[in-house]
């Protein structure tokens, strides 16, 4: 993804096979959930660090979630005003699954370097 003029860039995590989960899961997106995934992808290139509630969300330390309707998508911020896009999910109750916050933490410390 491009640099906004905010001067945002934002790329996507990709795995080792060269997947990269978010853009699996927004490719899968259709009618209200990607019109939401556009809309929330759009704010945060354009206002970064300064989005805040309800369209973003802290879940833990350098772990972020845009949050739509029912979509949300994991991001965290690096240096260089870079924003690295983990994956997202369909969230139908008020937490997180275990599984989904297990596998974004995995992705968020690749993409960080520590082990």
């Amino acid at each position: 993804m491009a640099q906004a003029q905010g001067g945002w860039t934002i790329a996507e995590y990709t795995r080792p096979d060269g997947e990269s989960p978010f853009q699996t899961f927004f490719n899968g997106l259709t009618g209200r959930h990607l019109d939401d995934a556009a809309a929330l992808l759009l704010a945060l290139r354009e206002h970064g660090n300064m989005l805040r509630p309800p369209r973003s969300k802290q879940v833990e330390n350098n772990l972020f979630e845009l949050r739509g309707y029912q979509v949300r998508i994991f991001y965290i911020f690096c240096p260089g005003r870079r924003i690295v896009l983990l994956d997202g999910i369909i969230k139908k109750t008020n937490e997180i699954p275990k599984q989904e916050l297990k596998r974004v933490r995995q992705f968020k410390r690749e993409v960080e370097g520590s082990p």
